[in-house]
């Protein structure tokens, strides 16, 4: 198997690995004492004195927040709640908040406490029990992670003045077509929307023409509609795999656009191959049900300057083997380093 390009890689690292790279994080025991201006139960170091450490000390609440913190770290505790005051001090300095790996519920996040938080700018509550996203209402708001969670709504309008938002992290969830209808029309300046592991049965609409990344493997979709990608010009990277895809579902040419850089079709029932744009450089088709090979999905004329630019082609897993490719294929896949049928 070749491996991945390296953006796509790099950001599942990230994923993989964790929360230190997501936060710019170093534990607080490499980075000095503690000053005077900080909870007893947490550290505050003296050459960084606006961050806040009070991950991995078996919390099981908020600590108040003193004022001039503007990086706060909760992961890694126990916290059901989030009691009313403890961010009263930071309302309009809190910059950072990171609660990932707790028990949070919505039903124990007081009011007037992250609805209060006007700059914050990355929410990330990944890991817990919440059944609908808890959105401040800072304008600087730039990213939200709400991965791991019991998600079943997104409430339309809820991000309709969040014109910074650039990423959004959704998945592993329970939400459905409809609960996420209208949900990201607000973020102008939206480049990355993960959708996948959820109840999706269709791509999510009204996503903002700005969108680079959109990821929705491992949900219900079974096609896509004849338009969708041309209303998002700037989209380079689609996963679609592990969904229910099939070639009655997919509009002629629906992802023959020029933006696409890799695509992501495997682990779903197609019989034939896309037709795709010659700019397209990373194409997966494995584990469907193809059972021929069409260069005209890939080539429409075949010139010295008009050939496609795929890399990486990953047929494993279908109908067809390395001689049901026609003799003329070099000449329009010339770029291709790796052809993968076993």
């Amino acid at each position: 198997m070749f491996p991945f390009r390296v953006p796509l890689l790099a950001m599942l690292a990230s994923v993989a690995l964790c929360q230190y790279y997501d936060y710019d994080y170093q534990p607080a025991s490499m980075l000095g004492p503690s000053g005077p201006n900080c909870h007893q139960e947490c550290d505050c170091p003296l050459h960084f004195p606006t961050a806040m450490y009070c991950d991995s000390r078996k919390l099981n609440y908020v600590p108040m927040v003193p004022t001039g913190i503007k990086y706060l770290y909760l992961q890694n505790n126990q916290i059901e709640e989030i009691k009313a005051g403890v961010f009263d001090n930071v309302t309009d300095t809190l910059r950072w908040l990171v609660l990932d790996h707790n028990q949070i519920t919505n039903g124990k996040i007081a009011s007037g406490t992250i609805d209060k938080l006007t700059a914050l700018e990355k929410l990330f509550f990944s890991h817990n029990n919440l059944t609908e996203p808890v959105v401040p209402p800072s304008k600087s708001l730039d990213e939200l992670k709400f991965m791991h969670n019991a998600l079943t709504k997104f409430p339309s309008g809820l991000l309709s003045d969040k014109e910074n938002v650039t990423s959004i992290n959704l998945q592993h969830n329970q939400l459905t077509s409809d609960a996420i209808a209208g949900a990201f029309k607000g973020p102008k300046k939206l480049l990355s929307l993960d959708v996948s592991h959820n109840k999706l049965k269709k791509l999510p609409a009204g996503v903002p023409g700005s969108l680079e990344i959109l990821y929705a493997d491992y949900n219900d979709i079974d096609g896509v509609g004849a338009g969708y990608l041309g209303r998002l010009p700037a989209l380079q990277y689609l996963r679609l795999s592990h969904n229910k895809l099939v070639d009655s579902g997919l509009p002629a040419g629906v992802f023959n656009v020029s933006s696409l850089v890799e695509l992501d079709l495997s682990f779903n029932k197609l019989q034939t191959i896309p037709e795709i744009n010659e700019i397209l450089e990373q194409f997966y088709l494995q584990a469907n049900e193809i059972n021929r090979f069409d260069l005209s999905s890939f080539c429409k004329y075949i010139t010295p300057s008009n050939f496609s630019h795929l890399k990486h082609l990953r047929l494993d897993a279908n109908n067809i083997t390395h001689t049901s490719m026609p003799v003329e294929y070099p000449t329009c896949l010339r770029q291709a380093t790796d052809i993968m049928f076993e």
